[in-house]
């Protein structure tokens, strides 16, 4: 197979047919029950447009200001950590257990902006790391920088243990020992080299960072051989479940088939286990989301993973039910997922004290989504895109892309600041100076998090987007459109160029350049928000109904493809079950959720003051934030005018008098990016 190559604007052919699909971001091609695949890496790119736009700033800033703040150890300390257990410096571990796996998103992500640019610097600096990985690494497979420091600096070293000795440790029972503590978060980071091996094998054809992938896998397995109980106990935020598919999905070796099979079934082993960690019941009594949103997430889309390959039925019952659960009470019309800063287990709990479950950044009860509080952490919306694509591919629905596109224009893109240089690790939809205490995480984008593990998993994402932009069947004889955008599809014999300006504009043309004679059928994606679409081909007018164009004809060289979706302003409401949300509305056009900044209200009113006429008419406009251009929504509110709320005031009468006042909403990504500002999702409504 030819090396693909190519540059941000302009590509040579990828040396595949659109059947083989090899070298997708999730490769399923062989997955027995999977019914989409994903394009090879690298065949598509962005052209212009929105997500140009955002490509551009992964590329060009993101991923080297955050290799400034992993190579300066007075900040981060990540990659310092890999040089000390390498040998190649001095010192102790310094950050959170989890930073490996977090330098392994970062390679990911460069990873897959390499896939498109080729950039050889880039290239340069990936090898950098590489080496470093390679030789930290134990002979069996072990790697976690603060096992290994610990090892080294007490001088038991390559020279001083057998490293063919599973799950070795630098003192009975000593908490930096391998796997001693489950809050170490081994598995996860195995999971994330995994992951990042696999796909820097796809995209640049070397093994380096794949072999040491490879042997981390085998660790597990040696692990699951002669030590069950402790990866049981070991299988928190379970990226592991992922990478070992994939893994599978590469090798074709059955032993990592059977790991997962094993992964899932031995959490049901797990004593006094908990919602927390979704290990209280067995996976396969579980119907409803629980528990911490990132390892949920993580959980479920790892065992749609072993669903794509088995086909248990049993499973996809609890995948069904899980995911429909969320997305009907338990997520933010923003895509935000873990509600809870801190709870208790609605399930899990006893009226004897000392039984009750506790749960943080968790999903909470049905319904139960406070706005100035909601922890939302990025992983967690990163992980339900996961889950969400993985259930596409193996059920082809409509629905999945929806929550897919939700995700990334609302729910993960919020997570950097428009010049990629800042980030949030949890994302509130109300931000009000006045309220009364200071929560764990601050409500600014900050460029250093102490729990970094939000921001390159924002950065992968970003840089993997084009990978969710097609599928196909595994005959080649259908193509699905399933997220819009400027962009170009190259195989070795279809070529399809995409020009639109979506999400700000309804109008996408797809113009056929090269199709080979197998494709039947292609077919797009319409997002459940868009009521009363309309599909050309060659200016002939067809069918529309669903939430699918289904157009199948013999296509050729220079057929135009039209669709126009409806981008009207819709004033959304939420059920009367959601207590905070009462008597308010938010606002969407397209995918894109709006937002009210302080700094937008004539005369810098409090946001609380603004009341939104459900008659209020919205005019579009385009500005740019922070150099970003973006539409934004300008009208006439209503404004409360009433005194500031004294500290010591809990209730009083009601006395206001009314007044109209220019308002601009702008998209929920960007707020943030002008200051210290309020901010609102939800706003009082005068129907």
């Amino acid at each position: 197979m030819k090396k693909i190559v190519f540059i941000f604007l302009a590509f040579s052919m990828v040396s595949l047919n659109i059947s083989a699909q090899e070298n997708g971001l999730t490769d399923m091609r062989n997955s027995r029950y999977a019914i989409q695949v994903n394009t090879p890496m690298g065949s598509v790119h962005w052209t212009n447009g929105f997500w140009g736009n955002r490509f551009k700033m992964v590329a060009d800033t993101a991923l080297w200001s955050m290799w400034k703040i992993w190579n300066d150890p007075k900040i981060s300390h990540g990659f310092r950590n890999f040089e000390i257990a390498a040998g190649d410096a001095k010192g102790s571990h310094i950050g959170a257990p989890f930073l490996d796996g977090d330098m392994y998103k970062w390679l990911e992500a460069c990873a897959a902006v390499y896939a498109v640019t080729k950039n050889p610097k880039l290239n340069h600096l990936m090898d950098h790391f590489i080496h470093e990985i390679a030789k930290a690494q134990r002979a069996d497979g072990y790697i976690h920088t603060p096992v290994l420091i610990e090892e080294r600096n007490e001088g038991l070293g390559d020279s001083g243990i057998d490293n063919t000795v599973i799950g070795i440790k630098t003192g009975s029972g000593h908490q930096k020992g391998a796997l001693a503590n489950r809050l170490n978060f081994e598995t996860y980071n195995l999971g994330h080299l995994m992951t990042a091996g696999i796909i820097h094998k796809r995209v640049t054809g070397e093994n380096t960072l794949f072999r040491c992938a490879k042997k981390s896998a085998d660790f597990l397995c040696d692990l699951l051989q002669n030590s069950r109980s402790m990866l049981a106990r070991n299988a928190i935020c379970p990226s592991h479940y992922m990478g070992v598919a994939e893994m599978y999905r590469e090798t074709g070796d059955t032993r990592y088939l059977r790991l997962l099979e094993e992964l899932v079934d031995i959490r049901d082993s797990v004593k006094n286990g908990e919602d927390h960690n979704q290990d209280r019941i067995p996976f396969r009594q579980q119907y409803e989301a629980t528990g911490h949103a990132v390892r949920a997430n993580y959980l479920y889309a790892g065992v749609a993973d072993l669903y794509a390959e088995t086909g248990e039925k049993q499973l996809e019952k609890n995948l069904t039910s899980i995911w429909n659960d969320i997305a009907s009470h338990k997520i933010y019309i923003t895509g935000g997922c873990g509600a809870l800063y801190d709870g208790v287990s609605p399930d899990g709990t006893s009226y004897d004290q000392s039984l009750i479950q506790q749960v943080h950044q968790a999903y909470g009860r049905k319904y139960q989504l406070p706005n100035e509080t909601s922890h939302n952490e990025t992983c967690a919306q990163v992980g339900q895109l996961l889950f969400s694509w993985r259930m596409f591919e193996v059920t082809g629905q409509g629905k999945y892309l929806d929550m897919l596109e939700n995700e990334l224009y609302n729910g993960i893109l919020p997570g950097i600041s428009l010049d990629g240089k800042r980030y949030f690790f949890t994302q509130a939809l109300r931000k009000d100076k006045n309220f009364p205490y200071t929560l764990r995480w601050p409500k600014e984008r900050q460029s250093w998090i102490s729990c970094f593990c939000c921001p390159p998993n924002t950065v992968r994402t970003l840089a993997e987007a084009q990978e969710y932009a097609y599928s196909v069947n595994k005959d080649g004889r259908e193509l699905s459109v399933t997220l819009y955008g400027a962009n170009e599809l190259k195989t070795k014999d279809l070529y399809i160029e995409q020009t639109t300006g979506y999400p700000w504009d309804g109008k996408i043309v797809l113009t056929l350049k090269s199709t080979p004679k197998r494709l039947k059928t292609i077919r797009l994606h319409i997002p459940g928000w868009a009521h009363g679409y309309s599909v050309t081909v060659n200016q002939s007018r067809q069918p529309s109904a669903g939430d699918w164009a289904v157009l199948t004809r013999n296509w050729k060289k220079g057929d135009q493809i039209e669709l126009n979706l409806p981008m009207d302003v819709v004033f959304m409401e939420a059920n009367p079950l959601v207590e905070e949300d009462k008597n308010q509305v938010a606002v969407k056009r397209g995918p894109i959720v709006y937002c009210l900044e302080g700094c937008d209200i004539e005369g810098r009113k409090n946001i609380n003051d603004v009341i939104i006429p459900t008659d209020m008419k919205l005019d579009v406009s385009q500005t740019t934030i922070a150099g970003v251009p973006m539409d934004v929504l300008d009208g006439e509110a209503i404004l409360s005018s009433q005194p500031e709320w004294n500290s010591e005031e809990l209730y009083r009468p009601v006395s206001s008098q009314l007044k109209r006042v220019h308002v601009r909403l702008i998209p929920y990504y960007a707020w943030g990016n002008r200051g210290n500002e309020d901010m609102t999702v939800w706003m009082n409504v005068e129907r």
